[in-house]
């Protein structure tokens, strides 16, 4: 753990240091929990914007887009249950004086049980070898078995505690799993408290109640209210989403572990109506659909998971996350959520505004039901980031840091390097630079030993450099680098925009 620890400090340097993210308002100090994408952390999360948008609207004739305003009528919280019950169950060490999430706490108590099955298994693996079969393996080791029952136990306490508002059988448990808080090491906890996570403030001149509003805490009420005009304008026949990407603010009282959670975030989320009693069929399909979008970018499967929410939400009838291996162990990255008809006969009932959809097939009125699936944006760049840092050894044992950014989400895709700044070799870079920019994002780099260049570029996650030399000048070709086998093949500069087209596309990606 202390690793992947030490592994997360050198990422957020790395992040700094090459201008993806800074803390933001670093010159007066910084504020708690909020951090600016630099010039690369724009390009990246911009990519990865356009790869969701792409695969969801895109490759979807029944999915649209939108983007609803970050201010809501009021109301509109009250309907969704976020006034009253968006609370998050928070404890204090009396020792250390730091605030804790209870369920956190309970879920990593968990998580390490995991491990010890992990380690079970993988003891397995070792003495079996090829024989080894690890689903009867499960099935059967009385170590794996006990701590099965063990992490059942706990997940069955977890839920009834929570689903019951039981704050005290929540502290219970924390106490009799002998949860210490990480800081102090001590047992020492306060009551759980429930803590509202909207941020509130006044709309126009004069404060008071009736002009309370909130900073939207999730987008996906923003595309609720507009269900009815999204399908009646755009002629959608059920099943079909909507799609939006936008900001989110929640008051996190525990807001730490860089940008995996803070008060400012993004989501990219997606709503699909469907007929009642056909939502399960969905959300399976939905549930394998986001987990290849995921698989397709090439991180390693063994990164990611899915994990059955213990404690469902007041409005799904079922609900999953594709939880990510980041540096701080296995968290949350989507969600996929049944989300039942709550949310539109809330909507309906405070409003007084029919929103049903007439169903010509069936021949009738129904409200429908939604599946929805949510990812934290900035989540999603931890987890790119993260997963494509590498500080590797070479043969002639110099060391280079490289970002194996799958290159369709590359801030830059070519750099373009003149061997000299004479001779008439800038031009030419700048020639072979204006021709490619119209199709791929470059940056030119002409400063430095070439060695040096690479190395640069390698940290910044480019996936290839165009050297032009002096043979370029003769003959009209270049050598191209790639970052992550550092192979070079020379090739003729009418080339390039194939080479590349067919090397960065995000095409492959979502075929």
């Amino acid at each position: 753990m202390q690793q992947k620890e030490d592994n997360l400090k050198n990422i957020i340097s790395h992040a700094k240091e090459y201008g993806f993210v800074f803390q933001s308002s670093e010159i007066y100090d910084g504020l708690s929990a909020t951090y600016d994408y630099g010039q690369l952390g724009a390009e990246l999360k911009n990519n990865i914007k356009s790869y969701w948008w792409k695969a969801m609207v895109q490759m979807h004739e029944n999915i649209v887009g939108l983007d609803a305003a970050i201010f809501m009528h009021p109301s509109t919280w009250k309907a969704s249950g976020h006034v009253d019950a968006f609370n998050d169950p928070l404890i204090d060490n009396k020792d250390s004086k730091k605030r804790y999430r209870a369920d956190v706490l309970i879920e990593d108590a968990i998580e390490k049980i995991r491990k010890k099955i992990d380690k079970e298994v993988a003891k397995g693996l070792k003495r079996f070898g090829d024989d080894f079969n690890e689903e009867e393996f499960r099935k059967t080791n009385p170590n794996v078995l006990r701590n099965e029952g063990k992490i059942k136990d706990i997940e069955d306490r977890m839920r009834d505690t929570l689903n019951a508002n039981d704050l005290e059988g929540v502290r219970d448990l924390i106490l009799d799993l002998g949860i210490v808080c990480p800081i102090s090491g001590t047992k020492n906890w306060t009551e759980v408290r429930q803590f509202n996570l909207m941020f509130s403030t006044e709309l126009g001149s004069v404060a008071g109640d009736a002009s309370t509003i909130y900073l939207r805490p999730e987008t996906a009420q923003g595309i609720f209210v507009n269900f009815l005009n999204v399908q009646k304008t755009g002629r959608m026949k059920i099943p079909f989403g909507i799609a939006q990407i936008g900001k989110a603010f929640r008051n996190e009282i525990v807001a730490r572990q860089f940008i995996f959670r803070m008060r400012e975030f993004e989501q990219m989320e997606m709503q699909f109506f469907v007929r009642p009693g056909e939502e399960m069929k969905w959300y399976d399909y939905w549930k394998n659909q986001r987990i290849k979008w995921h698989k397709a970018l090439g991180i390693p499967e063994e990164n990611y998971r899915f994990h059955d929410h213990v404690k469902l939400a007041h409005y799904a009838n079922a609900a999953c996350d594709i939880e990510f291996d980041f540096p701080m162990g296995f968290k949350e990255l989507e969600g996929i959520h049944s989300r039942t008809d709550f949310d539109l006969k809330q909507h309906e009932e405070l409003s007084g505004k029919k929103l049903q959809y007439f169903d010509p097939e069936l021949n009738e009125s129904y409200t429908p039901y939604v599946v929805e699936t949510s990812i934290g944006l900035d989540r999603m760049f931890l987890a790119v980031l993260s997963s494509a840092y590498k500080e590797e050894k070479l043969e002639n044992n110099s060391e280079r840091v490289v970002l194996s950014l799958p290159p369709a989400l590359a801030p830059y895709k070519v750099a373009v390097m003149p061997l000299t700044k004479k001779d008439g070799l800038p031009e030419k870079a700048h020639e072979i630079m204006n021709d490619l920019k119209f199709d791929f994002n470059c940056i030119y780099d002409e400063k430095g030993a070439a060695g040096r260049r690479y190395r640069v570029q390698d940290a910044m996650g480019t996936p290839y450099c165009v050297m032009v030399d002096h043979q370029t000048l003769e003959d009209n070709t270049v050598t191209i680098r790639d970052r992550d086998t550092m192979e070079q093949e020379r090739v003729a500069i009418s080339e390039l925009a194939g080479i590349f087209a067919e090397r960065c596309s995000m095409k492959e990606l979502l075929k």
